[in-house]
């Protein structure tokens, strides 16, 4: 009987592995091959990471996807963990008001998003005409399409996504640790360095790397806000495998390859740190 159960559960997760193998591992296989063929596709080579390594053309778009992410994903973290810590504080009707707002919020990206913030804040943006209407200059010569304005962008959506994963765990937070706190003379600072922070360290710590990918891996919103005009990592596969001027898929995949690399390390460095923390919690 536990045999025939154990079939007809792998039957049913036949298709879920089809549809894996079909659109991840197998894109993957020819991306990997596709990185060490040369320009004719007819034999193998490293020049594709080669000239990656070597040009600063393409370190660049490494640096500017590197500081934008880095930067974003710290705005959104400090910015979703007071945000978490207010929502908390609120009442329980509040919470799952919020809570919906905040889901949609947090899937409201790409195309539309840039849409959205060239309506509000562009150069013919319904709030940059109205403040120079009166004379008031956004934000001190605020430019939407460029890196400054492609920084702001991210933080919008990665604030909603940060307090989804930060929410539960401002909530695990026991009303009876402040109050024991308090008992033995520490004040709210105190509480927090010793008791709060340690506790939700191990989820910001995953949050932020999750922030950080996040950031790396988006190409509609930098797309239609900049196009080519800042040099990033995914336009700039983008721009080699469809070509500008004449498509370079092999060293486009190459490019992929590298960036899936260091997202993989980034990540493993992050359980790294995260297993240290929880051992030192213990």
């Amino acid at each position: 009987m536990n045999k025939k159960i154990q079939r007809q559960a792998g039957a049913c997760l036949f298709p879920f592995i089809a549809v894996l193998l079909m659109f991840l591992v197998v894109p993957l296989v020819i991306m990997i091959r596709a990185s060490f063929a040369d320009a004719d596709d007819t034999g193998w080579t490293v020049q594709n990471y080669l000239t990656i390594m070597t040009q600063p053309f393409y370190y660049e778009a490494f640096k500017n996807s590197f500081l934008i992410s880095l930067a974003s994903s710290l705005a959104g973290i400090i910015l979703a963990m007071l945000v978490a810590q207010a929502l908390v504080r609120s009442k329980q009707r509040v919470q799952d008001r919020m809570m919906l707002f905040i889901n949609m919020t947090a899937n409201f990206a790409g195309v539309p998003l840039a849409f959205a913030f060239i309506i509000l804040v562009g150069n013919a943006g319904i709030l940059t005409l109205m403040l120079s209407k009166i004379g008031i200059p956004l934000l001190n010569g605020f430019n939407l399409y460029s890196w400054q304005g492609l920084a702001v962008t991210y933080v919008y959506f990665q604030v909603p996504l940060g307090v989804l994963f930060l929410y539960p765990a401002f909530r695990g937070i026991d009303k009876r640790w402040k109050e024991a706190a308090l008992l033995l003379g520490a004040g709210p600072a105190a509480f927090w360095l010793r008791v709060g922070l340690p506790h939700i360290l191990p989820s910001v710590f995953g949050t932020f790397i999750i922030l950080f990918a996040n950031a790396m891996g988006t190409y509609e919103t930098a797309y239609a806000l900049v196009g080519s005009n800042i040099n990033l990592v995914t336009t700039r596969i983008a721009a080699l495998v469809s070509g500008d001027i004449f498509a370079q898929p092999q060293l486009g995949s190459a490019m992929a390859v590298l960036f899936a690399v260091m997202m993989i390390a980034i990540v493993i460095i992050d359980e790294y740190f995260l297993r240290l923390v929880r051992r030192d919690m213990k």
